[in-house]
């Protein structure tokens, strides 16, 4: 196949996937220039979902991980909380409280203390109390330790 060919079936193809492209797609190409079949062979993808960086893709990547993990919760639930807790602000911190006063605020989107945090953690998150999937999932996992579920939570926990 001439170098023209080959840039010209390219072009073909990125044309191609860009009117497509309504879709995620994997595509396996053989190397230009291979020597063998197994040059050419695809090799096996881990299909990963993608999120939106917002409130509803926070909870639905939290309820991933809190499935893998064993833990209960529903979408609603943790909704619920955040508004009450933080109105949808990862960063949020509350400065005035008795764990304030103490000298550990409550920080995040379900306003979590840093030693809850330490001991509720789920590994596979981040290790940031800011992050608002790794603050739902620790939040989740010591509601379902105290209360059963995030579900059950009403107020201030």
């Amino acid at each position: 196949m001439s170098a023209l060919h080959r840039f010209t079936s390219m072009r073909r193809l990125t044309r191609t996937l860009a009117v497509a492209g309504t879709g995620a797609a994997v595509l396996a190409l053989p190397v230009i220039g291979a020597t063998s079949a197994s040059a050419a062979t695809p090799t096996a993808t881990k299909a990963v979902t993608a999120y939106p960086n917002n409130l509803d893709g926070w909870i639905r990547e939290s309820l991933s991980v809190m499935a893998q993990n064993g833990i209960p919760g529903t979408y609603d639930g943790i909704y619920r909380n955040v508004m009450r807790e933080s109105s949808g602000n990862p960063s949020a911190v509350n400065n005035w409280d008795s764990n304030a006063l103490a000298g550990t605020p409550s920080k995040g989107l379900l306003q979590v203390i840093d030693p809850t945090f330490a001991a509720y953690h789920v590994p596979g998150t981040l290790y940031d109390p800011y992050d608002p999937v790794a603050n739902i999932v620790a939040a989740c996992n010591y509601a379902a330790a105290r209360y059963g579920s995030i579900d059950n939570v009403f107020g201030a926990y």
